[in-house]
């Protein structure tokens, strides 16, 4: 992500945000940082992305821009940690166990 003085658009890998993200409730993810921090329309970002499905893309979106505002201003800081902006989603996929065939799905069971 990266944040220039500008009219508030955005661009996902060459293209608008809102012809890569139609869905509204993905743009709400992507401009909480800037609601956040009251610079709605003061900044453009250019952003890459790649990887994970949309909802995944749209909250690394979320962490880059997070983190590239509290780059810029400090004073924004307790302001994005209060919303809990600063903190990445830790979640990631479970590792397949031997016996099984995925991470927690076991193979039919036959009694007989």
């Amino acid at each position: 992500v990266r944040l220039f003085p500008g009219d508030g658009e955005a661009t996902i890998n060459g293209k608008p945000y809102k012809e890569v993200f139609p869905r509204l409730e993905h743009r709400h993810t992507i401009e909480s940082p800037f609601v956040a921090t009251n610079t709605s329309g003061k900044f453009h970002a250019t952003i890459k992305v790649a990887g994970g499905g949309i909802s995944g893309q749209a909250g690394a979106i979320r962490h880059g821009i997070t983190r590239a505002l509290a780059k810029e201003n400090e004073a924004f800081k307790p302001l994005l940690r209060k919303e809990g902006l600063l903190t990445r989603d830790a979640r990631i996929k479970e590792r397949k166990k031997y016996g099984l065939k995925r991470a927690r799905k076991a193979p039919q069971y036959t009694k007989r």
